[in-house]
């Protein structure tokens, strides 16, 4: 283990309209550090404006150089957008961190050790696996990140509908049940050649995910230059739902896991990365990859 490391700056990103408790949060995590920290950083609350900000911001804190700790107050999707502006900056200096204030926070449960103030106080930064996405990013477009999951079919159409109406648990069983019942398979062409028809494709840097579902018997500490595939081809709906009992009870046990997959798009496809829902166009050829050790991180 190297000596701990300090930073010159740390910049607390947040989103100041969030439903969760993040502001308050975020000024407690800076209240904190403040006070602890036996060094003097510049420390910078940074809210963000609209949808996307966070990435432009972790990306110019990133950018300017420098040891610099990007700390997101936030859920998966925030996360997310920190992760991919440090990504962006190409600064192997910064270093990203979540504190949880979201709906799911996956990746904070599933990987967190202690609070985040006495984790940046140790100074014990490690680096952990991403999934980076190509789907047909021009040469000087930047590829795309997820610290946790990337999913193809059902998750992406349920996270569509959560994000629609308000949290709380009966309004989020509504939502799965209806979304569920409503629910077609999309098809692909697998890298043999053959085309498919697809329920579910989750590529899984993680083991849980959506605060229920236990997808593999993946390590916790995403650290392995792999990552697991979790992939149910198309079938009855009362199938759908028995695995998708079997993965919030007792889980879905040994994944495949792999360093990259690869399909093609038949037709316009939505997908979910960390909770953020984005799109792919029809007939790209879509490759998954781990990026290991990509993220240098602390918590």
């Amino acid at each position: 283990m190297g000596s701990a490391r300090t930073f010159e700056s740390i910049v607390i990103i947040f989103n100041p309209n969030s439903t969760g408790n993040a502001p308050e949060l975020a000024e407690e995590l800076h209240g904190k550090l403040t006070k602890m920290l036996p060094y003097s950083p510049e420390i910078v609350l940074e809210p963000t404006q609209h949808a996307g900000h966070a990435v432009d911001l972790a990306r110019d804190a990133a950018g300017k150089g420098g040891d610099v700790l990007v700390v997101s107050v936030s859920g998966d999707g925030g996360y997310n957008e920190v992760v991919n502006g440090v990504m962006q900056a190409e600064n192997p200096k910064a270093v990203a961190a979540v504190m949880a204030a979201g709906n799911a926070n996956d990746h904070r449960r599933t990987v967190g050790t202690k609070p985040l103030e006495e984790a940046i106080l140790e100074g014990n930064v490690h680096n952990i696996d991403l999934l980076r996405i190509h789907t047909g990013q021009k040469e000087n477009e930047p590829l795309e990140y997820a610290h946790s999951y990337i999913g193809f079919g059902l998750t992406p159409v349920v996270a569509t509908e959560l994000e629609k109406g308000s949290k709380g648990a009966l309004t989020e069983m509504v939502s799965v049940i209806k979304t569920f019942s409503e629910f077609k398979p999309f098809e692909i062409r697998l890298d043999n050649g053959k085309r498919q028809k697809v329920d579910s494709l989750v590529f899984a840097n993680i083991p849980e995910m959506a605060k229920y579902a236990t997808l593999s018997e993946a390590e916790e500490t995403p650290r392995d230059g792999k990552f697991e595939v979790i992939f149910f081809p198309h079938m009855p709906k009362w199938r759908v739902a028995l695995n998708a009992l079997r993965a919030t009870t007792q889980g879905l046990g040994d994944q495949p896991s792999v360093s990259s997959y690869e399909f093609t798009t038949l037709k316009p496809l939505p997908y979910q990365m960390d909770g953020e829902v984005k799109n792919v166009e029809a007939g790209i050829k879509v490759r998954v990859e781990s990026a290991p050790a990509a993220l240098p991180t602390i918590g």
